[in-house]
């Protein structure tokens, strides 16, 4: 029996690591509209938004960048979640007693 089990389980591994690797989307992007933008799919009229605070514009500006991504990742998956690739950015940031507060928005594109 347990020799059975052993080739059963080796058999799994070997057909998950065959498989193709699939794309990390959620399906939710498809119900906004679409369009090539160089050789990127991009949403047309559909942004995202972010913030962040830090004690430095950069770290606030990081910070507002990386909660874009997350948001964006979770709604849609990772293939849509890099800020690099995304148009329409726009990037406003504001000093406070305490540091820098930032707002960042774009359309995510992948």
């Amino acid at each position: 029996m347990k020799r059975r089990f052993s080739f059963g389980l080796a058999g799994v591994m070997i057909a998950a690591l065959a498989a193709p690797a699939a794309a990390d989307q959620t399906g939710f992007a498809a119900m906004h509209d679409m369009a090539r933008v160089g050789g990127k799919m991009c949403m047309t009229d559909h942004y995202h938004y972010g913030s962040g605070k830090g004690a430095s514009k950069a770290a606030a500006q990081r910070a507002a960048i990386g909660s874009w991504q997350s948001f964006t990742d979770f709604e849609y998956g990772s293939d849509w979640a890099r800020f690099s690739k995304a148009v329409g950015k726009r990037m406003s940031c504001s000093q406070s007693g305490s540091g820098y507060d930032c707002q960042v928005e774009a359309r995510p594109c992948r």
